[in-house]
């Protein structure tokens, strides 16, 4: 296995990116983070995203928010287990050490200017770094509403951002397209 993509999604939309950038990256694995919790295999690059929540990294206490406010009012789709179990962060703090492995961070936010929404990525960076990652790359995918859904284009910036990361680390070429939806 040459790319790991590990994600955590509320209503669907950070999922679909991660799918977008597993196709961009060729072979890569696409990995929920409660399903990443048993731990990685070795890979080339790791590529980390979220959707970015009170300005920054998805806490347990927005998840569950985020989650309740889309079941009173209906409007969202939520993915399940959203608000179950260990979030990214947990999974970021229990990542095990390396030394200079190769990582990426991505998020989903509001197609507006960071200072406004914040950016999860720059929260998942950072922590990659702590636990040794050499981050190359990170990414914001905008949506339109906090629900969703995301803003026309952007599975397709997410499969480009993810094909021009394997072409920078040699991986495999990936299949041309993009069925993230």
């Amino acid at each position: 296995m040459s790319a790991i993509v590990v994600y955590e999604s509320i209503y669907g939309n950070t999922r679909a990116v991660a799918r977008a950038v597993a196709e961009g990256l060729g072979d890569a694995a696409l990995l929920s983070v409660s399903d990443a919790m048993a731990g990685l295999e070795p890979n080339e690059i790791l590529v980390v995203g979220g959707p970015t929540h009170m300005h920054g990294l998805a806490s347990t206490r927005s998840r569950i928010m985020a989650v309740e406010a889309a079941r009173e009012d209906g409007t969202a789709n939520v993915e399940p287990g959203a608000a179950d179990g260990p979030g990214l962060r947990t999974w970021l703090r229990q990542l095990t050490r390396t030394d200079g492995a190769r990582a990426a961070s991505f998020d989903t936010r509001l197609d507006k200017a960071p200072l406004l929404t914040g950016v999860a990525a720059r929260g998942i960076a950072r922590r990659l770094e702590r636990r040794g990652y050499d981050v190359i790359g990170s990414a914001s995918f905008r949506v339109e509403d906090a629900e969703g859904p995301l803003v026309d284009g952007e599975l397709e910036r997410a499969y480009a951002w993810g094909a021009r990361m394997a072409r920078e680390c040699g991986l495999p070429a990936a299949e041309a397209g993009v069925s993230g939806r």
